[in-house]
Order: structure tokens, then sequence, then C-alpha cells
């Protein structure tokens, strides 16, 4: 039924040559009507008629035209027979596939006797075309698509005296080349060619694709319909395919050429991705049987593409991603080349997420150990955050010698190191699982034996318990300034706590609930440049005071008198424990007799804190009082010491008195030395006379009471001696030596 090629092939005969032509008639019927005529240099040729060759008889001769002026004879006809319809009536074509938008020829064959009256197409009439013997046909010049999903067509045939003939031909679509033929290998195994398939289906039989390599004698390999993958050819370079579509209504095909060593496409696996906190080292290896050990590699993620010359080690290719961002999670994948002309398939994107950065904030403290060294506690904060952390490494170099090491646990936040009085390089990095962090670093600087500590500034009292620090800028620092404290305040042993400023900074805020009420708190100020950091400034103070609670000490015995008491006492103002500045000292006293009554208590107050004694005066003698002595400070005064005492008596008045009867009394004898002649010439016995003894005993009786009541009263009497008439001179004379030796 699907009978419209007729296909002609004949013999060279005697007088045939390269110049030959040949004459081909086509007729119809038995009465050999011509409705083809054609010439040809080749020995076979194919015609393709528009009426089905079963409609009626079709036959071909052929003659030789030789020399182009001399005709053989025409052949036979050589008859193709067309169909004979004995009972019922045929129709041509039927069950046939015809090329949408062409046009198409149906014919309906009657059984003898009978008449063709009709035929319609797709229900349509068409008029009716003697092609033969009764033979009837209709022309359609456009073969439509049927709507909906039934991809046939109906053909109707009347005819006299029977029922109306039904058949079905179908729509279908002619092959077209395959578009954009590319061949690749991935192994030097297999090769893998694809190309564009623009063929539509009509739904029943599909078409067939065939590959040939056409420089082989390789079979032809039957194909799917867009690919096809052959074994590679030992020892073929280039490779000349052709890939035929061949379906019902005709075939197509395309060639293409290559050469497979450039048509190389590799396929990545991936190993390994090894990231750190902005790097990350990956790994992957290259599939197949590749003699290549240079390939290029693509690697990419969402923020860059890096390109990488990639030289197998050990079957494997490595790249290190740079420039990452910190604690970030990057999708990466990765294509290679073998030329650069031909680049594998992108792999599967593989997530990784990049550490965080762990930067140590490092700082030290300088202690001199000895007159040539000098022993560095090299302190850093703890990585609380990374759950990697393996230890910390701590290398050190003294003025440009070999760098020394130092391993410490990862719990730990500080190593002890030995250096010289020379400059000296320390850094400190963390060691993690994957990698090592950003090291850091600082310098210790040279002994410096004229550097003395800056003067100590006291720091006023901060906002809700807060410490604003500020210091003088300076030209030389360069990289910063440090601020550093003890934790603990004034306590020991003391905990550093450090602060890193920048250069542009002078001023820094520390919140109050880094700090506790009533601790003095220390704050050394460095700045920092190529030589290390040096002390700049000391500022200590109170995030907030407190009332002292170190009570003063009295120093014993206490100095006083009748009106005035001294009081001495000891107190270390200057108490890095204490819990508030000392501003002072109070001073109060009150007579015991009065302190039950509503006397007010009498103070004084000693501004000056290192000023630690004071005299209090205008006392009444013979009196108790009570005395208190507390410290000082801006929030009031502290706990007081006690002490009790009396002033003595006042015995000054009568020691006057008696010193001037003294005085008087000498000056009297100091007169009466003077003019002792005269009163010895005044009082002395005339010549001759004698004294009597009673007498005489009376005169010196007299003489002791006076010097009694001398001593006893401290007040003088005079008296007149009685002058007795002395008769014995020599008597007289002793008497006279006496008196002056009492006088």
């Amino acid at each position: 039924s699907n009978k419209q090629r007729l296909m002609v092939s004949w013999l060279l005969n005697h007088c045939g040559s390269q110049s030959d032509v040949f004459e081909i008639q086509i007729s119809r019927t038995e009465k050999h009507n011509i409705v083809h005529s054609v010439k040809s240099g080749e020995y076979t040729w194919t015609w393709t008629s528009e009426l089905p060759l079963e409609c009626v008889d079709h036959s071909v001769r052929i003659r030789n035209i030789c020399n182009v002026s001399a005709h053989s004879p025409w052949s036979d006809w050589k008859t193709s027979y067309g169909e004979i319809a004995n009972n019922k009536v045929k129709i041509f074509p039927y069950h046939k596939v015809l090329s949408e938008g062409s046009s198409a020829t149906f014919c309906c064959v009657p059984p003898k006797g009978e008449e063709i009256t009709g035929m319609a197409f797709r229900n349509k009439q068409y008029s009716l075309i003697s092609v033969g013997d009764k033979v009837k046909a209709i022309a359609v010049n456009t073969v439509p698509v049927p709507e909906g999903s039934i991809n046939r067509l109906l053909l109707t045939c009347s005819v006299t005296n029977q029922k109306n003939k039904h058949v079905f031909n179908y729509v279908g679509f002619p092959p077209q080349k395959p578009q954009n033929i590319s061949c690749e290998t991935t192994d030097f195994i297999k090769v893998n060619c694809t190309w564009g398939s623009v063929t539509k289906e009509d739904g029943r039989k599909k078409p067939t694709h065939t590959l040939r390599i056409q420089n082989t004698d390789r079979a032809p390999f039957h194909c799917d319909p867009s690919r096809c993958v052959f074994p590679v050819v030992p020892q073929l370079q280039v490779y000349n395919i052709s890939v035929e579509v061949k379906n019902e209504l005709g075939e197509e095909m395309e060639s293409y050429s290559f050469n497979i060593s450039e048509r190389v496409r590799p396929v990545v696996e991936w190993d390994n991705i090894t990231q750190g906190a902005t790097d990350a080292n990956i790994s992957w290896s290259i599939q197949g049987n590749l003699t290549q050990n240079n390939f290029i590699c693509q690697v990419s993620t969402p923020q860059q593409n890096i390109t990488e010359s990639c030289e197998r080690v050990r079957g494997f290719c490595k790249a290190r991603l740079k420039h990452l961002l910190p604690n970030t999670t990057y999708a990466i994948k990765i294509c290679c080349s073998v030329s650069g002309s031909l680049w594998g398939h992108w792999t599967e994107p593989r997530q990784f997420t990049t550490d965080p950065l762990v930067i140590l904030d490092v700082w030290r403290r300088i202690q001199l150990s000895d007159p040539n060294s000098r022993r560095v506690t090299v302190l850093w904060k703890q990585v609380r955050f990374f759950s990697s952390l393996l230890r910390y490494r701590v290398r050190w170099s003294q003025e440009d010698q070999m760098w020394k090491t130092l391993t410490v646990d990862g719990e730990q936040t500080q190593a002890e190191i030995s250096v010289g009085l020379g400059k000296s390089e320390i850094s400190v990095e963390a060691v993690l699982h994957t990698a090592s962090s950003i090291p850091a670093h600082i310098i210790v600087p040279p002994k410096d034996p004229a550097e003395t500590p800056p003067v100590q500034k006291r720091l006023s009292g901060g906002t809700a318990g807060a410490f604003c620090l500020s210091w003088s800028e300076k030209t030389s620092v360069s990289c910063g300034y440090t601020v550093e404290w003890c934790i603990l305040g004034g306590a020991n042993p003391c905990t550093l706590g450090w602060m890193k400023v920048p250069k542009e900074n002078n001023t820094l805020f520390l919140p109050a609930e880094n700090f506790e009420a009533g601790r003095r708190y220390t704050f050394n100020v460095y700045g920092c440049n190529n030589n290390g950091d040096k002390l700049l400034e000391t500022q200590t103070g109170y995030s907030q005071e407190l009332i002292p609670e170190q009570i003063p000490r009295l120093v014993q015995p206490v100095q006083k008198t009748y009106s005035s008491v001294t009081l001495e006492w000891l107190f270390d103002e200057d108490d890095p424990a204490e819990r508030a500045f000392i501003t002072g000292y109070l001073v109060t006293w009150i007579s015991v007799q009065d302190a039950g009554l509503d006397v007010l208590t009498d103070r004084f107050n000693v501004s000056d804190p290192r000023n630690k004694s004071v005299t209090i005066q205008g006392l009444q003698q013979d009196q108790e009082y009570s005395f208190s002595v507390s410290a000082l400070s801006k929030v009031g005064s502290g706990v007081a010491t006690n002490f009790r005492t009396r002033t003595p008596i006042n015995y000054h008045p009568s020691l006057v008195k008696a010193l001037t009867a003294i005085f008087i009394l000498l000056g009297c004898i100091l007169l009466l030395w003077s003019r002792w002649k005269i009163l010895k010439e005044l009082f002395a016995y005339p010549p001759g006379m004698n004294i009597k003894t009673p007498e005489f005993d009376s005169f010196l009786l007299e003489m002791k009471q006076l010097k009694c009541c001398i001593r006893d009263t401290c007040f003088f009497r005079f008296f007149s001696p009685k002058i007795i008439p002395n008769t014995n001179s020599k008597c007289l004379n002793k008497t006279t030596s006496t008196v002056g030796s009492h006088i």
C-alpha cells in the first residue's frame, strides 16, 4: 500500500561509454499513456509517482543515446501491474504515513461491473480524476495535521451497489538533519556523541538513528534520538562520522570530524576540603584513563572564580582558595580541561563553612629576674567560642636570633619565657584541627636604665560606677595604646586585664559591670611603636568609693599637759586595699563628765592625710576626756579608734610664788653681802666685851627657826638680832660667821 517508488536499473550495452545518456519513459495503463520522461547518465534510476502504483499499471522503457546523435531502439515496456478489485472496492494508499503539508493523490479501484461515484477526504467531497479503466482519483494539495490526539485522516470511496468504503491514513513528519553534532570522551575508553534532534514524531513508528565511522570498517552503531556512545578505536586520532536519521517519509544525514585528543572532557571527583578562617585547601581527582598529568581547572564560588594549573600529584589535584570571609558558608564547584578548549562538566556544588577568625589579643608582663635577664609573662585572652582549638604556640626571638618555640595546652591563657635586656619579638597563635590562626605579635622593648615611672594620677569618681579614661596623645605612638589593670583591683595576686585602643583614640570607656565598688584600680597606659610598648601614664581610682574600713592606731604613750593632749596615730593612707581615697582625719573629744549631757562634741579635721598628729588645747586640768580618731574620705568617715585620758593638775601658780620668794631672798643676800663690812661694824662686840653663853644659845636658836620658816613656808621673816655684849671676841667672830653661813 506504500508503493509509490519505481526503481529501474539496466546493464551497459556494447557501445556504452562514460558519455552515454539514457532516455527513460514512464507510462500508465495498458494504453501506455506517457506520464514522465527523463534523461540520465546513471545506470540506475528511481522515480516517485504522485499516484500510488497500485492504482493502475505503470510501465517503463529505456533507450541509449550514443554520442548524442545516435539513438538505440526503445526497450520493451517493463510493467508494474496495478491492483485488481475482485469483490470489494480498494482504496490506495491506506495506512500510510503522509508528510505534513505535502500534496497527496488517492485512488479507488472498483470491482468489475461497479463504478466509483464519489470520493471524500476528511468527509469532504473532491472532484474525481479518471486515471484508468473505471479507476478514479482525487488530489489533495495540502495534507493537514488533525486536531486532537488522534493523528489519522479518513478517506471514503462511494461505489454503486455497495456500501461506502473507509480507510485511514496518517500524518507524519519527514526527518530533519541532526544539528550541532559534538563528540567527546571522558576516559579514552568510550566516545559520547550528541546532537540536536528536531524531527517531530507522529506517535507511531519512531525514526531510527544510525552512526557510522566512515574511516574505519566498524559496523554502524544504532543510537538514541539525540546521542550515541561507541568504543574508542585504538590508535585512531581523527574520527570521520556520519549520523543518519530515517523514518517512513525519508532519511537525512549529517557528517562530522574531530580529533579525539582535543575532545577530552575530564570528569572531576571530590577528594577533600580543609578550611581555615580566610582560606581553604581543596583536592580532587581526575577520573578515567587519561595519560595527561597537567590540567587546567576552574574552582568557582559565588564570590569568585579562580583558574589553577593542576599537576596531578599521586592522582590528586590541589588548589587553595584565598580571601574568604570567616565563619561563612561557601558552595564550590570544579571543572577541568586538558587543553583549555573543552571543559569538563561542573561538579555538584559542595558546601563548607570557614572557621571563625581567631586573632589572639596578646599582652605581656615584664619583671626583672636578675641583672642580665627579664621574666616575661605572655598573656592572651581565651578563645571561648571555637571548638576545634587544640593548643597555643608561643614563639620568640631576641634581637634577630633563632626563634624559640613553646607549646601550651588549649586551656591555658599565659606562658612564661625568659629574655635578655635587648629588644625581643613574641608571637602567639592558636593551633586548630584544620590550620593555625593568624599569629599575634608583640614586642618587648629594650631595658632602659634611665626610665622613670610616671607620676600616678588620681581619677575622679566615674559615672554610675564606670571609668572614663583619657590621656595625652603622643606623636611617637604608631600602633595604638594599651590600657592594663588588675581585674581584682589591688588584691594579690594581680590578674591582668587589658584593652587595646587605636592610635587615633586617646579615651577609653570601661563599663561598671567589670568593676567592684570599694576596690582601687590602677590603670597603666602604654603607647606602642616599633620598639614595643612604653608606659606613658598611670591612673588610679575607684568605680565607687566606700567608707574606709582601716582603723587608725594610736601611738602610746599619749603626750598631755594640764590643758592639752597631743594625739599621734599610725595609718597607711596609700594601702591599695583601702576602699576609698583618704582625704584626711576626723578627731573628736568630749569631757567624760559631760558625755551624758546635751553638750556638743568638739571636733577637728586634719585635711592632710599624711599628717597623723594633732594637739588639742584649751582643756581643763584634772579632767577625764574621751577622744576618737577616724579616717575621712569623700563619702564619709570610717571606723574610729577611741581613747580616754585625764589631764594632770596645774602646779604652776605655787611654783611661781616659791620662785618669787627665792629670788627676793637671793636679792637680799646679795644686797647684804655688799654691805657686810658695815653690818659687821654695826653688830660687832666692842673689844673686851664678854658674851654670855645663854645669850649666844638664844641667838642660835632664833637663827635655826628662821631657816626652817623659809624652807617650810617660803616666806621670809626678818628679825633683829639681839645685841649682846661680847666679852670674848674670839667667840663673837665665830658666831657671826655661822649666821652668815646660815643666811
